[in-house]
């Protein structure tokens, strides 16, 4: 009989021990289930609150006005998801709207854009008049990546004003404003003579505009407004966003293709046709490029999927490498997430062509459209550095969101 008892003594801290293993698991396990989770549903008017990719979740119950599983009201509602519809998880605003469709494009464009500020992509080290190194803008704490918006009394909104306020101060100390990291600061800088240039410098190098290639996702033809990219517009020396002051997108061919390699991505090299705008940029947001249309475009009208009808399983990207027109090729849907603003998919390319001329997905390709179960789900966004045959991609549904924001704003001036 001791023996026995001795021996339960000994069992008990292991039985408590691995009861409490197994709740840091269940709480991981719920914690992972409650992030993994959309915050929001959209449904169209009678749709069941269903989630494809969690079958195993549903709305707690099937009584009371506000944890529904099927309406035909528009309007918000709060529901609460649950396992099984017995225990619950996390409660979300189900949106009840009628589902759009907009013109899906995957045509090359053009975008001219000029930013809010000089931005500070690199620094050169003058000559004092004793023949020492100087630097006069690391000197007063400015850094790469930093966007001047006045030096002195003048506004820096391009190259010449830069250049024009430092020989307004003439040698003297002037004040700069400028933003890092979204805030605004200032700081105290000195000119230096640099008699080869025969002009005042500050020993910095400053870009005010960008231009590149890009690949447009839809059209919304109602309301006037485009969508392409699925990511901000960045300066490619320091990486940083650009801050939008004004910009266009024009026509544009693709010419050519670099290959993309492990460790080396490829691009598509495209050629602006004429100088006349198609379209006036709004946003240069982390989401995509957005904007009003000046013409009409062509595409297929196509409905937009809701995010959680969005699966892993085949695809397909629209997309051009050659020319104007865009061409189908197959893709796997590999991950679908929406605990991300923006990295919502990873896709793999498994089309043999598209394999065969790109290598996968290559910069100039973001933006193209992703389509599943003949709906538009979502836009590339990134490839891979390290494997070039995925990438990842953004939610048709967050791109169409930012797009109808715009009509909010008032429209820029054009230009």
């Amino acid at each position: 009989m001791r023996r026995t008892g001795r021996k339960k003594a000994r069992t008990c801290p292991l039985g408590r021990l691995g009861i409490s293993y197994l709740l840091v698991a269940l709480t991981a396990a719920l914690g992972w289930l409650y992030s993994s989770l959309p915050d929001h549903i959209l449904l169209e008017p009678g749709q069941t609150l269903a989630l494809p990719r969690f079958s195993y979740i549903q709305p707690l119950g099937s009584g009371g006005a506000r944890n529904v599983v099927s309406t035909r009201t528009v309007g918000s509602y709060q529901a609460t998801l649950s396992i099984g519809g017995i225990f619950p998880v996390k409660r979300v605003q189900a949106v009840v709207t009628p589902r759009q469709s907009v013109t899906v494009c995957g045509t090359p464009f053009g975008v001219k854009m000029f930013s809010e500020g000089a931005l500070i992509v690199g620094f050169t080290d003058l000559t004092d008049d004793a023949g020492a190194p100087v630097n006069p803008a690391k000197a007063a704490g400015l850094r790469l990546g930093d966007r001047v918006i006045c030096i002195g009394d003048t506004p820096t909104e391009g190259n010449d004003a830069v250049k024009a306020a430092l020989a307004a101060a003439a040698g003297q100390p002037v004040r700069v404003v400028y933003v890092r990291d979204g805030e605004q600061r200032e700081a105290r800088l000195t000119p230096c003579w640099d008699a080869a240039a025969g002009e005042w410098r500050a020993g910095m190098w400053v870009r005010d505009s960008s231009a590149g290639v890009g690949t447009l996702t839809f059209i919304d033809e109602e309301k006037g407004v485009f969508a392409g990219l699925g990511h901000s517009i960045s300066d490619g020396d320091t990486g940083q966003s650009i801050a939008l002051r004004s910009g266009e997108i024009v026509p544009c061919e693709i010419v050519g293709c670099a290959v993309g390699t492990a460790g080396s991505p490829g691009e598509l090299k495209g050629k602006f046709i004429g100088s006349h705008a198609v379209g006036t940029i709004a946003i240069n947001g982390e989401n995509g490029v957005y904007g009003q249309t000046r013409t009409s475009f062509s595409g297929t009208r196509m409905e937009v999927a809701f995010a959680q009808e969005v699966t892993a399983g085949p695809a397909q990207i629209l997309t051009t490498i050659l020319g104007q027109t865009p061409q189908l090729y197959d893709v796997e849907i590999e991950k679908v997430s929406d605990a991300e603003e923006i990295r919502n998919m990873v896709i793999h390319v498994t089309d043999p062509d598209l394999l065969g001329q790109t290598g996968g997905i290559v910069q100039g390709m973001s933006g193209s459209p992703i389509l599943q179960n003949g709906r538009l789900a979502g836009a590339v966004t990134h490839v891979l550095v390290n494997d070039p045959t995925r990438g990842y991609a953004i939610f048709a549904e967050t791109m169409l969101a930012q797009a109808e924001s715009l009509e909010e704003e008032p429209a820029p001036a054009r230009f």
